[in-house]
């Protein structure tokens, strides 16, 4: 007797979600691979190892590790106001967390440096201070932050709706304090949430390209990012050398979810048992 299936339709619904899926992420990627297995290896690693790439790099990835940060320090504070308290204005500010989302980045980038140069409302208040924000990594850093901010907090901020209030009122009835409580009992429950929403947060701002580039000043050796170099690199017909160096990126961005789907396995496993 044949056993029926609870949801009918799967080897169709299974078979257009893997040609979507294919056609919109593996065929693209597939093509990059191709494009920059088409260098030699010692092309590919002149490529990829110039002084001017190597930059690049260090300007994408360390300023993207400061985003990140950044937002996982500010983004668990702002999903834990969402969450936990009462004000006016609470369902506009949980609105506006979105809306990195669907602003254009390009728009972002000129409002971003429209904010931060030097005579902006925002870069007047740092002038006196000798603190220049805009055409620098820091510049850099804060364009990342804002458009990979949502990706912490829409992460985190449901596993602390579902959080059992039991739990905490347990702890407090065998004495515990309010900082004791924070990091032995609600922050190891939200550990998995926080790594994926670190890793696609840190992965959006590695690849992030059009509110860098307004608020960058795109100084090559200095607040030239990646991708970047890889567009102007496709403008001058250079197709191998910009597909070699964004598969740079693209390694990166791989081997950092790979550590973090392991992290994030191993603290599941770690609740579970708790």
């Amino acid at each position: 007797m044949r056993t029926r299936r609870v949801l009918p339709g799967l080897p169709l619904s299974l078979g257009i979600t893997v040609f979507y899926l294919s056609l919109i992420v593996v065929l693209p990627l597939g093509a990059l691979v191709y494009k920059a297995a088409s260098l030699g290896p010692a092309e590919y690693w002149q490529i990829v190892s110039s002084e001017r790439a190597v930059a690049s790099y260090l300007v994408t990835a360390g300023s993207a590790l400061g985003a990140t940060l950044f937002n996982l320090v500010f983004g668990l504070i702002l999903a834990w106001v969402l969450v936990r308290y009462q004000f006016p204005g609470k369902r506009l500010l949980d609105a506006v967390v979105d809306l990195p989302f669907a602003l254009p980045t390009a728009v972002a980038g000129i409002a971003l440096t429209t904010l931060f140069v030097p005579d902006g409302w925002l870069g007047q208040l740092a002038a006196p201070f000798g603190l220049q924000i805009a055409y620098t990594p820091l510049g850099i850093m804060i364009a990342m932050a804002f458009t990979s901010l949502p990706f912490i907090v829409r992460t985190v901020q449901p596993v602390l709706e579902d959080l059992d209030p039991a739990l905490e009122e347990a702890a407090q009835s065998l004495g515990g304090s309010d900082s004791s409580i924070f990091l032995r009992v609600i922050l190891p429950l939200l550990a998995p949430a926080l790594m994926a929403g670190t890793s696609l947060s840190f992965a959006r701002s590695l690849g992030e390209f059009g509110a860098i580039i307004f608020i960058a000043g795109n100084q090559p050796f200095e607040t030239e990012i990646t991708a970047l170099l890889a567009f102007i690199r496709l403008e001058e017909y250079e197709y191998q050398a910009a597909a070699a160096i964004a598969s740079v990126m693209l390694i990166i961005a791989f081997v950092m979810l790979a550590i973090t789907n392991l992290l994030q396995a191993r603290a599941l496993r770690y609740t579970a048992k708790g």
